[in-house]
């Protein structure tokens, strides 16, 4: 076999492995948006819900998981982006570096239950937050610390040595360095760790189930110490947890949602495009 007839095969085979894996989740999305569709309304998006939950729609369980995004990045990604400075730019090779990199890889594949249950220990009882809007933010924010950190830290570190050594060489101390030069040319990988980080928060069910997640709470919360409806729990309690539930509103719920965490996607995704054509290298 030629070298062109094995790199063609080669293509072939990755092709179809592609394939394979993209094809169940274009179903799924297909699948949602079919059934889901009927659903969407101004009044489904905007409404409460009522009749234990079998009409109306689910504007709290909505703005509840908006207020847990922004929340989750108050919380946690000033603190990830100054370890990742901190690791990229301050730290030395030694063994303690080695360590905190390999607990924060590690950290990042802790089910998310796990800590759920840290969040209840910790913010829930400990501090005294009981369950609220800020001990669930707290809780998803040191969940995605340890993904935005390592997205963080590959984007600083994917940045030219020369642009620090020549702005070095011109006088600019350490700290000017990081600000005018390297974290400008970092931050389209920076903001796509971030966003990212904000999808997979407000997906999550099960560290705001400890933490925050109302089981039907029509009201709108008043401050950051009441509990509050989000869209990933709402969506397991009317699935399976209220008997005659339409099936029209589960899938409708299911769309809200995934057009959410999308939307997150495609936002990282266009301000990463545009950000890399302004690159200067």
């Amino acid at each position: 076999m030629t070298r062109q007839q094995t790199n063609h095969l080669a293509r072939i085979i990755i092709s179809i492995v592609a394939a394979l894996v993209v094809a169940p989740i274009v179903l799924v999305i297909v699948y949602i948006v079919y059934h889901g569709m009927g659903a969407l309304s101004w009044e489904f998006l905007t409404t409460a819900p009522r009749n234990g939950m079998r009409e109306g729609g689910i504007m709290p369980a909505l703005l509840g998981t908006v207020v847990l995004t922004f929340g989750t990045a108050i919380a946690s990604f000033p603190l990830a982006i100054a370890a990742a400075i901190y690791l990229a730019e301050y730290a030395g090779d030694n063994r303690m570096t080695r360590g905190v990199r390999m607990a924060i890889v590690n950290l990042a594949g802790i089910p998310s239950i796990v800590y759920g249950l840290f969040g209840l220990g910790a913010f829930v009882l400990f501090l005294n937050l009981g369950t609220s809007i800020i001990a669930g933010s707290l809780t998803l924010g040191l969940m995605t610390l340890p993904v935005v950190i390592s997205t963080a830290e590959e984007a600083i570190l994917a940045v030219p040595r020369e642009f620090r050594m020549v702005s070095l060489s011109l006088g600019a101390t350490r700290w000017q360095t990081i600000r005018h030069q390297v974290l400008p040319h970092a931050l389209p990988g920076i903001i796509t760790g971030i966003i990212l980080g904000l999808g997979r928060a407000a997906g999550e069910t099960a560290p705001i189930l400890f933490t925050v997640a109302a089981f039907y709470l029509p009201a709108l919360p008043g401050s950051l110490f009441d509990q509050t409806m989000a869209l990933p729990y709402h969506l397991y309690v009317i699935a399976t947890q209220v008997p005659g539930m339409p099936l029209t509103l589960q899938y409708g719920t299911a769309l809200v949602l995934l057009l959410v965490v999308l939307s997150l996607t495609l936002v990282a995704t266009v301000l990463r495009t545009h950000m890399r054509r302004r690159r200067e290298w």
